[in-house]
């Protein structure tokens, strides 16, 4: 196929958009594997859970160079071959957590595939460019909506195949579906030229400016950051909990499956988010986030109470998140590839920050403590709200 600049166009076929949802998914995956296997992981390294978290830390702040080293790129280089050389370096990355004998070879090796899981937020401001601009919250729901299936079904994927085949297959896996879905999109998806060619130093040394300027995008920056903070608090720690109560990876597994209701929030939020008070969907879920901890924290052995809370947590977090991207794509379109990569940076530093927290709140007050943790990150992100639904009932 024939390369095309980055400007909107026409409507794409819609097994393309598909297919790109499909990829943002199964590469976002990488990063949560080992979620429903920390406890294992722990057991097999003689590792405390505090050390695997910070693995898994690890893994978020890989993540985050990332998307500040290589996502920025987007502005100006060709998309395709981004995507697919990123792809093709997360394969030995997800080889080297499979044979990590060590935690600080864990710690490293995740940090690798962090760094390479890249690829989701490279997808996003390519799919984008390709519609119209009254399309762009469809759009932004349907890639997301891929992405967040990867996210919940790794952690039910991964769950039981660890507990069948044991955490290092799950790896391994992994890194083969890699190296296939590179070859896939090498074949299927057209290039996609920046509207200018810029040099990488360039890039990288406007990123400064652009947040600097951007006052909307350092508010929905830090509302995503403690709102995915909030997510991770659970998450990190689950498996833990459901260890002490009785159950093994395959019960963490489940808990992705049932938080699948996030995927059909994504489209719907995209869609309400282009509307006058996109504050107000932001609002309304993290209020749901808030109260899914505290079903958490009634739920004692109840797998029907966390349950519910997954469902409570993983809408909220996730309608927040469409709802700010979905705002940050209509700011400046010739910086799409740096405001999002600046956005995701600091999402991603909220989940780093919230897996710490879990560590220490498991540590010093176990599942109560916790709880406490991830619903006091929910409420928090609502106050930098104030401010902008002020300035937006000024105008």
């Amino acid at each position: 196929m024939s390369g095309t600049t980055g400007v909107e166009t026409a409507r794409p076929a819609r097994g393309l958009l598909l297919l790109l949802a499909v990829a943002s998914g199964l590469s976002a995956a990488n990063l949560y594997y080992a979620q429903p296997l920390a406890a294992e992981m722990a057991q097999s390294l003689s590792a405390r859970p505090a050390a695997v978290g910070g693995a898994m830390m690890s893994t978020q702040v890989g993540y985050a160079i990332g998307m500040i080293l290589l996502v920025p790129l987007g502005d100006g280089r060709e998309r395709r071959s981004m995507i697919v050389t990123t792809l093709l370096a997360a394969v030995p990355a997800l080889l080297l957590v499979a044979s990590a004998q060590s935690i600080p070879a864990l710690v490293m090796s995740s940090f690798l595939v962090g760094v390479a899981s890249s690829v989701p937020q490279m997808i996003l401001p390519y799919a984008v460019d390709l519609v119209p601009v009254e399309d762009r919250g469809k759009v932004v729901g349907t890639i997301m909506a891929g992405l967040l299936s990867g996210i919940l079904l790794s952690r039910t994927a991964a769950g039981a195949l660890g507990a069948v085949l044991g955490w290092r297959a799950v790896f391994v896996i992994a890194a083969v579906m890699m190296a296939s879905l590179a070859g896939v999109l090498r074949a299927a998806i057209p290039k996609r030229e920046p509207a200018t060619h810029l040099p990488y130093r360039a890039i990288l040394g406007s990123l400064a400016t652009v947040f600097r300027d951007q006052p909307v995008l350092r508010r929905r920056a830090l509302v995503g950051a403690l709102g995915f903070a909030s997510f991770s608090v659970f998450w990190s720690m689950l498996s833990f909990q459901l260890a002490q109560i009785g159950y093994g990876s395959a019960t963490a597994g489940v808990f992705g499956a049932i938080g699948i209701v996030g995927v059909f929030v994504a489209p719907v939020a995209g869609r309400f988010a282009t509307g006058d008070r996109p504050s107000r969907i932001n609002v309304a879920a993290l209020l749901l986030t808030a109260a899914s901890f505290g079903l958490f924290a009634l739920s004692g052995h109840s797998l029907v109470l966390i349950g519910l809370g997954v469902v409570l947590l993983d809408a909220g977090v996730q309608a927040s998140h469409l709802t700010n991207q979905t705002v940050i794509f209509g700011l400046a379109p010739a910086l799409r590839s740096r405001i999002n990569a600046l956005y995701m940076v600091t999402y991603f530093a909220g989940g780093a920050l919230g897996t710490v927290a879990a560590s220490y709140a498991w540590s010093e007050g176990k599942w109560p403590a916790v709880c406490l943790t991830g619903a006091a990150f929910a409420l928090a992100a609502m106050l930098p709200l104030i401010g902008e639904r002020r300035l937006a009932k000024s105008s």
